[in-house]
């Protein structure tokens, strides 16, 4: 069983070990980190000092790894628990003894310096990650983001992200070269300067509320959307979205497909409410793609992956697969839908279907067997003088 010291150190040029690191770093021969450490640490290391370069592809690093039979000392940014290199050995060698001695994180290390209370602070890696976590941190208006960046989720693209979707309401925070005395600065930027400036790494922010949120109704009113050529019929009405979204069980979904979006009414709503929920959202119409980008704007909700094509003839193996599937549109294909949706759905995935007439409800209810489908549960409501709608939930029919 291999055994890692993994030490935190920050960017300083003359790093303090206290006396026991010392003499970790005295009697042992195998060391490893990323280039930047390697500069940091050489003048501390042993003569006969064997070092093991921290880099893609990182299955190539563990298997180098595996070639000693004694300790392997690890230097690492921050705190390797913090988004660190302690998770990823954990991961790679569960097995694997892990002695360790942290320094302060990138973020804890900004906020210091700022005199900036950090016990609020929502915390969102963007380093080799998409924008997933900043979206949902952005939609349940967190006040306080910590963010760690990378070369392609830099501050000055994240200040356009936040302007571009209405997240205007924040002031922005940018240490670069935290720890080391010859190389750092802390500035405080509006989004709109941050926008435009060009920023030198290593770096990471801090985005601090500094006006009332935007607002986050429970129920976006039908008359706030845009609609396809205007036609109000062309939505799923506020009440009925809801309650379609509730007999998903959203809270405890982690993708939701929305097949036939129009306007994208159940797709935002569903994103509005669940941000933590990934959602595809396909439609056969164009004029789809522009509907669903107008109206992801105009209510802050940035990702969510649109599909324009015939959803029977695309091919889906390269999204995420779904545990929730509503069903707005079918073009008079439904039984196929169904049956496709089906075959992608996990196994505790749920369906929902808004028949809109007896026809379709008999339609829905006979193509459910046949994909291993059962209906669980149906309501019906009436909106003002609109037809009744039958709301339909699915799930797998159980096996004995």
């Amino acid at each position: 069983m291999i055994r890692f010291y993994i030490i935190g150190i920050s960017d300083s040029p003359t790093p303090y070990f206290p006396p026991e690191v010392e003499e970790i770093i005295a009697k042992h021969r195998v060391f490893s980190g990323g280039l930047r450490h390697h500069e940091i640490v050489r003048s501390y290391l042993p003569k006969q000092a064997i070092w093991i370069d921290i880099k893609s592809p990182l299955d190539e690093v563990f298997r180098q790894y595996q070639n000693y039979r004694e300790s392997i000392v690890v230097f690492a940014s921050g705190d390797p628990l913090f988004f660190g290199f302690a998770n990823t050995v954990r991961r790679k060698m569960p097995q694997a003894s892990i002695i360790l001695y942290p320094f302060f994180n990138s973020l804890q290390m900004l906020a210091h310096q700022l005199m900036m209370p950090y016990h609020d602070m929502r915390i969102v890696s963007l380093t080799g990650r998409d924008w997933h976590e900043l979206d949902r941190a952005l939609i349940e208006r967190s006040q306080k983001i910590g963010i760690l960046t990378d070369h392609v989720h830099t501050p000055t693209e994240i200040a356009r992200r936040l302007l571009e979707f209405g997240y205007s309401a924040y002031v922005i925070y940018v240490g670069v070269n935290l720890g080391n005395p010859d190389k750092q600065s802390i500035r405080r930027f509006t989004l709109q300067q941050a926008a435009t400036e060009t920023f030198n790494t290593p770096n990471c922010l801090i985005l601090e509320g500094i006006d009332s949120p935007r607002a986050r109704p429970f129920g976006i009113p039908d008359a706030d959307f845009a609609l396809l050529d205007g036609r109000k019929k062309m939505i799923t009405k506020m009440p009925i979205r809801l309650l379609a979204l509730s007999l998903l069980n959203l809270h405890d979904k982690t993708c939701l497909w929305d097949i036939g979006f129009c306007t994208g009414s159940v797709s935002i709503e569903a994103k509005l409410q669940f941000p933590h929920l990934h959602v595809v959202a396909f439609e056969i119409r164009e004029a789809g793609k522009q509907l669903m980008d107008e109206n992801m704007h105009r209510f802050g909700i940035p990702d969510i992956t649109t599909v324009i094509g015939d959803f029977l003839k695309e091919d889906v193996a390269h999204l995420p697969m779904p545990d929730a599937v509503f069903i707005g549109g079918h073009g008079g294909k439904l039984k196929d839908i169904v049956q496709k949706a089906a075959r992608c759905m996990t196994e505790t995935g749920t369906l929902v279907f808004n028949s809109v007439s007896e026809e379709s409800l008999v339609l829905f209810c006979d193509s459910l067997p046949p994909a291993g489908l059962e209906l669980k549960e149906k309501i019906r409501i009436a909106i003002d003088d609109y037809h009744p709608i039958i709301i339909c939930k699915a799930e797998r029919r159980q096996t004995d």
